[in-house]
C-alpha cells in the first residue's frame, strides 16, 4: 500500500510527463520546525519552469512556511529548522557551501502588503541591482530602472515621478513597483506571498495581468487564499492542509476533478 506521500510523487511524475516542463525548483522530504512544534511534514513538490503555481489552503496550513523555505527567510528565525531537500536548478539551496545572499539574489520576493522602501520610486528600482554590484554605470542603472518599471507596467503611470517617493504611489502602484524591485535583479524565481490581498479588485486584475506576462521569463510562486485567483493566474496549484501537502497537479484538474476528498471540500468551499 502506498503512503500519500508515495501518491504525490507519482502523481507529479505523472502530470511531468504529460506537461514535458522542466523542473526548476525540486522538493523531496521537507520538514520544517519552529521549536517543538512541526509546521510542515514531508513536502514533495516540483515546480515547473517559467510558469505560475499556486499554494493554496487554510490559514496556517503552511503555504507562506513553505515558500519562505525556497529563498531561506525561515534562516532568520532562530527557533526555526528546516530538513529535506530542495533543489534549484539541480543545486542543494540548503548545502552549507551555498552562499545565501547570491541565493536571494536569484529569487525575487513579493510580500502581502506593499512594502516601498523610503526612497524615491527610482531608487527602490535601482537598490537591488547596486547592492550587488551588477550595474556599475549611470546609464546602465538608468536604462534598469526603465525596462523593470515597463515590465511591471508602472513605466508609463510613473516616468515623471521618479524622484518621488515610493510611499506616495497608490497602493495598487506600490505592489507594481515592488514587483519592478524584485525584477530588477534578474531573479530566476518570483516569490509571491498574499500579494493582492491589501488591494482592490482593479489593482488586483492589474497585478493578475502582470502574473500573465511575467510567466514567459520567470518561475512564480504564489501564495493565495483566492481560489479564483490561483484559477485564473496558475497553470499548477498545490492544496495544503494542517502542514501537509494533500495534493498538487494541473490548475484546471484540481479545480474540476480532485482526486482527494479533502481537496474536493476546499475548493468547493465546504470547509477553509
Amino acid at each position: 500500500m502506498k503512503l500519500n506521500g508515495d501518491l504525490i510523487m507519482d502523481e507529479q511524475k505523472k502530470q511531468n510527463n504529460i506537461r514535458n516542463k522542466k523542473s526548476l525548483i525540486e522538493c523531496r522530504g521537507v520538514d520544517v520546525f519552529y521549536g517543538d512544534k512541526q509546521a510542515l511534514f514531508g513536502i514533495n513538490l516540483d515546480i515547473g519552469e517559467k510558469e505560475v503555481t499556486s499554494l493554496i489552503g487554510p490559514s496556517g496550513c503552511g503555504k507562506s512556511t513553505f515558500l519562505r523555505c525556497i529563498n531561506r527567510m525561515n534562516d532568520v528565525i532562530e527557533i526555526c529548522k528546516v530538513a529535506g531537500t530542495i533543489k534549484i536548478d539541480n543545486e542543494d539551496i540548503y548545502h552549507p557551501d551555498v552562499d545565501v545572499v547570491e541565493l536571494r539574489s536569484r529569487i525575487g520576493m513579493v510580500f502581502q502588503k506593499p512594502n516601498p522602501f523610503p526612497k524615491s520610486v527610482y531608487d527602490n528600482v535601482a537598490y537591488g541591482p547596486k547592492l550587488h554590484g551588477r550595474i556599475l554605470h549611470k546609464d546602465d542603472l538608468d536604462a534598469k530602472v526603465e525596462k523593470s518599471l515597463e515590465r511591471a507596467g508602472l513605466w508609463s503611470e510613473v516616468k515623471d515621478r521618479l524622484g518621488e517617493p515610493g510611499t506616495s504611489l497608490s497602493g495598487g502602484q506600490q505592489q507594481r513597483l515592488c514587483i519592478a524591485r524584485a525584477i530588477a535583479i534578474d531573479p530566476s524565481i518570483i516569490l509571491m506571498d498574499e500579494p493582492c490581498s491589501a488591494l482592490d479588485p482593479i489593482a488586483t486584475a492589474k497585478i493578475e495581468e502582470l502574473i500573465d506576462e511575467l510567466k514567459d521569463n520567470f518561475t512564480i510562486t504564489i501564495v493565495t487564499h483566492s481560489m479564483q485567483q490561483a484559477a485564473r493566474v496558475s497553470q499548477r496549484t498545490a492544496f495544503f492542509h494542517l502542514g501537509k501537502l494533500i495534493e498538487v497537479g494541473d490548475t484546471e484538474k484540481i479545480f474540476r476533478s480532485p482526486d482527494h476528498e479533502q481537496t474536493e471540500a476546499y475548493v468547493t468551499g465546504r470547509y477553509g
